[in-house]
């Protein structure tokens, strides 16, 4: 055992500097993509997380809209919504709430993630998230409790369960992959949200004309089993096995070193770092725009194309698929470039062309399919971009240097201050929807991801003078330059 200490800790000082990967790192971006968002394979494997259960509601708000809407929601009076424009606007209610609370819960669980263990956190919020999600979908439908005071609190308290998730997961993959792999690792990673929705949407697609309730079942059960594997199997970060390793031996904790965990950063201290501010207001904007297809794209199929309910989930996944091959491609092309904001500038600038497209489009399956691609591309890409590597840079931020640990506290504000965005998107939606119609909508969308590009434009005129500045240094640094200078 003593022979493989120094062997360990060889791999983690390579794999810090981008060298090697050793087997806890693929543990680690496995159990992190895999838990993020979830499927089942060969009914061996079953596994589901925070992204599969959120998007199960808005897979089936139309079977949810017409048992609220009949008799059958209460035998002996009324039902439970007198019409289904105001059951919708109750769904948009929740949606907001659920925001709401996801919001605030990211900004203190992304502070939690750089103060104690992020795996223990992240275990219990799943747990949680299942359980209040199973009430909300199975319980309250088997037994026929239909309450409208119920499915709030229910579903109000699982945004804050649910926020646990994105901070601490992009901070333990920060803390096992260097920057120079973070693009291509972190971009690949990322397709997590867009992969969640797709196999959500697929399970609805299956199981809801036997009924809504089922989707919530067999998502919300492998959510709870892999909450458990992820409590006893997922290392937090390179110093955490360190101190496993030293426990085992029976040997002292190591003084500070670049295995060890750095102390963390102060929360307001966080919001300072370099393009963070930028960054997060961007991300609230475009976050708006993400979320609105996330929640609403589905209902808008079944209810403004008119197509059937499992095919308007069926369709709705092609939004998620532009979003996975678009993150695979900018997250490698962004490790070959000097700087990823440029790659986010220029796909939020072209998305404005598709989304006018798509608000226009034909009600024909194939191009609804089409461009769909395309949006999810231009949107989802950049979405991931920021939410994964482009946060883990700043929360790696040059000017820490190692000395502190922000990862968790700079992704809980970043997607904590997108989140307020999306809740004030949910809120407007249904209304804009009612007073305008569905192509006001995608005007406004095309105006904030307009705005999206407008909020990191100084960050992106900052790299290009700071690279400026660095070419014209390694010129006058060269020593064949200094010789003709002479």
């Amino acid at each position: 055992m003593t022979d493989e200490i120094p062997t360990r800790k060889q791999s983690f000082v390579t794999r810090i500097t981008g060298q090697k990967w050793t087997r806890y790192h693929v543990r680690v971006f496995i159990h992190t993509f895999i838990m993020f968002y979830g499927t089942t394979f060969l009914q061996i494997f079953s596994y589901v997380l925070f992204h599969a259960a959120r998007k199960t509601l808005s897979t089936v708000k139309p079977s949810l809209i017409n048992v609220w809407t009949s008799n059958t929601s209460n035998p002996n009076g009324p039902p439970l919504f007198e019409s289904k424009q105001s059951a919708a606007k109750f769904l948009g209610a929740l949606d907001t709430g659920f925001m709401i609370t996801y919001a605030i819960g990211l900004y203190i669980c992304g502070y939690l993630g750089d103060h104690y263990n992020p795996r223990r956190i992240l275990a219990l919020g799943m747990a949680l998230s299942a359980i209040s999600v199973f009430t909300f979908g199975f319980v309250t439908e088997t037994f026929h409790i239909y309450s409208a005071p119920l499915y709030a609190i229910l579903w109000i308290s699982n945004g804050f369960f649910q926020s646990v998730g994105w901070p601490l997961v992009v901070c333990i993959m920060g803390s096992w992959f260097g920057k120079t792999a973070r693009g291509t690792v972190i971009g690949a990673w990322s397709t997590n949200a867009s992969v969640g929705n797709i196999l959500a949407t697929l399970i609805a697609s299956w199981t809801v004309n036997i009924g809504y309730q089922w989707p919530f079942l067999i998502i919300c059960s492998a959510l709870f089993f892999y909450s458990i594997l992820i409590f006893f199997h997922l290392p937090s970060a390179p110093w955490e096995v360190e101190m496993e390793v030293r426990e085992e031996e029976g040997k002292e904790p190591m003084k500070r070193n670049d295995s060890e965990r750095p102390p963390p950063l102060g929360f307001f201290r966080a919001w300072l770092l370099p393009g963070v501010i930028a960054f997060a207001i961007s991300y609230l904007c475009l976050k708006l725009v993400n979320d609105g297809f996330f929640f609403w794209l589905p209902f808008y199929l079944h209810n403004g194309l008119h197509w059937p309910e499992s095919t308007a989930d069926g369709l709705a996944a092609w939004y998620d698929v532009g979003g996975i091959i678009s993150s695979i491609i900018a997250g490698a092309l962004s490790d070959r470039m000097k700087s990823r904001t440029a790659i986010v500038f220029t796909m939020l600038l072209l998305s404005t062309g598709t989304l006018l497209a798509y608000a226009h489009s034909p009600e024909s399956y194939y191009w609804n399919a089409f461009l769909l691609l395309i949006v999810g591309f231009f949107i989802g890409g950049p979405l991931n971009m920021i939410a994964g590597c482009i946060t883990s840079d700043l929360g790696k931020s040059e000017v820490l240097r190692g000395n502190a640990e922000a990862l968790a506290t700079v992704t809980g504000i970043i997607d904590g201050t997108g989140s307020v965005g999306s809740a004030i998107g949910q809120w407007l939606i249904p209304l804009v929807r009612n007073w305008f119609g569905w192509d006001a909508i995608f005007y406004g969308f095309m105006i904030m991801v307009v705005l999206s590009a407008l909020c990191i434009s100084p960050v992106l005129w900052r790299e290009r003078k700071e690279n400026k500045h660095q070419k014209v240094s390694q010129k006058t640094n060269d020593p064949v330059n200094r010789m003709e200078m002479s």
